[in-house]
């Protein structure tokens, strides 16, 4: 290695982020970050990073996609019988994390987790392309297999008996994150951030409070 990964850093220029530039509600502040995101040209701004743990707090994380955001929350997809489902069933709570690079930003959900309906997970499964629908199918997701056979085989499998139409798997669906705390990072000089936190209160109201970075 040529170069210490304790050497390498970055400074932040591009914005800052205050207080009275802010929506009241985290939903529209988020809106307005993701189409900024959008207009910027990232590569899939949507990735975010899913952080589950299961019911003694042990924690696990990957990248995931949002296909859903309104004001209820943050959605996604998955195997209900995946390693994050089942945790997910055991402890009902979740983190996400978005980092746009190109912008110098984060922003940090966490909250409530609950399935979406079985309608909106059908409108969302047939909106995908073939291929993904037969895979949904194929991959009993997380599992341990053998090899990439198995895999291969069973998609043959599928496609074959799905050739008319291809059905949503009763294991396959959304998730809805509705978010408690939701954060948002500015990058700034010096590693002096700018972080605003908005905290959902037993009202239903939202505090927005600045952190120290």
């Amino acid at each position: 290695m040529n170069k210490s990964i304790a050497d390498i850093r970055k400074d932040y220029l591009l914005h800052s982020l205050n207080e009275e530039d802010v929506a009241a509600d985290p939903i529209d502040q988020f809106a307005r970050w993701w189409n900024e995101a959008l207009n910027s040209e990232i590569t899939e701004p949507n990735a975010m990073t899913l952080a589950t743990s299961t019911k003694d707090g042990k924690p696990s994380a990957r990248i995931v996609l949002l296909k859903g955001l309104n004001k209820n929350g943050f959605v996604f997809y998955t195997n209900y019988n995946s390693h994050k489902g089942n945790e997910l069933t055991e402890n009902p709570y979740a983190a996400l994390v978005f980092f746009w690079k190109e912008i110098e930003r984060q922003v940090r959900i966490e909250g409530e987790v609950e399935k979406v309906s079985a309608e909106e997970s059908d409108a969302y499964f047939l909106s995908r392309p073939e291929g993904s629908r037969i895979g949904a199918w194929a991959s009993p997701q997380s599992t341990i297999i053998k090899n990439r056979q198995l895999l291969e085989t069973n998609v043959e499998r599928f496609t074959k008996e799905f050739k008319n139409s291809i059905s949503r798997p009763s294991h396959w669906g959304g998730y809805r994150v509705m978010p408690l705390k939701i954060e948002f990072w500015q990058g700034r000089s010096n590693r002096l951030h700018d972080r605003l936190q908005y905290t959902k209160t037993v009202e239903g109201s939202w505090k927005v409070e600045r952190l120290a970075p």
